[in-house]
């Protein structure tokens, strides 16, 4: 999960949306998060309009990570969302570390997000951080008429 918060930036900070002085801090979620996190899920599920948003302490990105059920060793990357606003800003990538420090904490020395077949957007922005297609493809876990590209890089 991400933080929005406006500010300017620290020495080597970066710049937010559309020009703006923006730092963002990348945390577990607590249950205080909740409505919050709620907020985003509908953004993602209603395709999110692209104008910036301002309100301060607003949630602009997630992406979490589990355990693969066969495959201990492995971390699957799952419901990766950033914010239209924030994105080519490297939230991305940010967001993935923040899963990747957690898998290698937990023992796990790989990650693995799973695209859908033809996100070629998602597609780049995973091979721009180093993973590597496998050429396996699964069918989504929910609408099975979709398939699924795996990729993976270390942790």
């Amino acid at each position: 999960m991400r933080d929005d918060s406006r500010s300017p930036p620290a020495a080597g900070g970066r710049t937010g949306p559309a020009g703006t002085a923006a730092t963002a801090t990348v945390r577990r979620v607590t249950p205080q998060d909740a409505a919050r996190m709620r907020a985003l899920r509908l953004e993602t599920l209603a395709g999110a309009p692209a104008g910036p948003r301002t309100a301060a302490g607003r949630l602009v990105g997630r992406a979490g990570g589990t355990v693969a059920p066969n495959d201990p060793g492995l971390t699957v990357i799952y419901a990766v969302y950033v914010t239209p606003s924030w994105r080519g800003t490297g939230l991305l990538a940010e967001l993935i570390e923040g899963v990747a420090a957690w898998s290698r904490a937990c023992g796990r020395p790989e990650l693995m997000p799973e695209v859908v077949v033809g996100n070629d957007r998602a597609y780049r922005a995973y091979r721009r951080l180093g993973f590597v297609d496998t050429g396996v493809r699964v069918p989504h876990p929910k609408f099975p008429a979709l398939r699924e590209l795996q990729m993976r890089r270390p942790a």
